[in-house]
């Protein structure tokens, strides 16, 4: 079989800033110091007079974005999730939520995939801390190809939005010719019957790996992709509860307050099934490669399997 083709979404998000920054000159770009890291010295090569590095000041950045963006420009604000999600909530709450400003947010080095870098950078937490703001928009995409696509979307949209990116290279899983992506919508990637496993990030490649080992061994598995955080796409859930009648939920972030509590919030009050829930375990991690950090802590296909074999028996 050919090789499958794997791209780092944060390599991709570099890559549609640069695209649409040659279509839209309203379109600017803050880092905090960190644009070979968040690829945004992609868009930095090709604009440099819109390119602004703020150091290692993210706070401040998040500030600067929000003026930005009262002028009626479209500011990207870069860094990684840990310091733009978590360092920076503050002024994310009160100088974008509240107020509702057009400032688009690129976290890149989200999860337990940053590897090496350490509990200290890998940002388990920032679905939950940005869910909570309200009338925040909040994304991970699966691939390049829907990474891309959700940037250009971000930027059509008029209002906050959280987009995080990740470190790791993962497969190519979409066809860019006839793919489109809408904000606050899933996809079917597989269809089945017995369960449903909702993911997002590069826990989607993962969940296709484990169906098929799952239907050798007759257990058929509908695999959701969501990318959407919030809005939540409630409609795909319920089809999924109603039709399935259980489901897993699987991310690279903490199991409280991410997309399994989205997903079991919803179910709990409209369509109650039994759901599991694949992250991080109310836990830091640690340092240590990438791949083995993602299975010691059962984010990956192996451990999927082993979660909706015990929830089918």
């Amino acid at each position: 079989m050919p090789e499958v083709k794997k791209i780092a979404t944060r390599d991709s998000y570099g890559n549609a800033l640069a695209a649409l920054g040659a279509e839209h000159p309203d379109l600017i770009v803050f880092d905090a110091d960190l644009s070979g890291a968040t690829k945004t010295g992609t868009f930095k090569k090709a604009f440099p007079d819109r390119h602004f590095n703020c150091g290692i000041a993210e706070g401040n950045m998040i500030a600067v974005a929000a003026g930005a963006a009262a002028m009626g420009l479209v500011p990207f604000a870069s860094s990684f999730a840990m310091f733009a999600a978590g360092r920076a909530f503050e002024q994310v709450r009160n100088s974008i939520g509240y107020p509702h400003l057009n400032v688009k947010i690129g976290a890149t080095h989200g999860g337990i995939s940053v590897g090496e870098d350490g509990a200290s950078h890998q940002c388990c937490e920032d679905f939950a801390l940005m869910r909570s703001i309200p009338g925040m928009v909040v994304m991970s995409p699966s691939d390049d190809v829907e990474a891309r696509a959700m940037v250009k979307a971000a930027y059509e949209y008029k209002g906050p939005v959280y987009m995080r990116f990740g470190r790791a290279a993962v497969p190519v899983i979409h066809q860019e010719e006839n793919y489109h992506f809408q904000i606050g919508k899933g996809e079917v990637l597989r269809d089945g019957s017995d369960v449903a496993v909702i993911a997002n990030g590069l826990l989607v490649a993962e969940a296709l790996e484990a169906a098929d080992t799952l239907k050798e061994a007759g257990i058929s598995v509908r695999v959701i992709n969501m990318p959407t955080i919030k809005p939540l796409d409630e409609a795909l859930v319920l089809k999924a509860a109603e039709e399935c009648g259980k489901l897993v939920t699987c991310e690279e972030h903490s199991i409280l307050g991410g997309l399994g509590e989205a997903v079991c919030g919803f179910l709990s009050e409209n369509r109650p099934v039994p759901v599991r829930r694949i992250g991080v375990m109310d836990a830091f991690g640690h340092s240590g490669p990438a791949a083995a950090l993602l299975k010691q802590f059962g984010l990956c296909a192996d451990h999927i399997v082993e979660v909706v074999k015990d929830l089918c028996v």
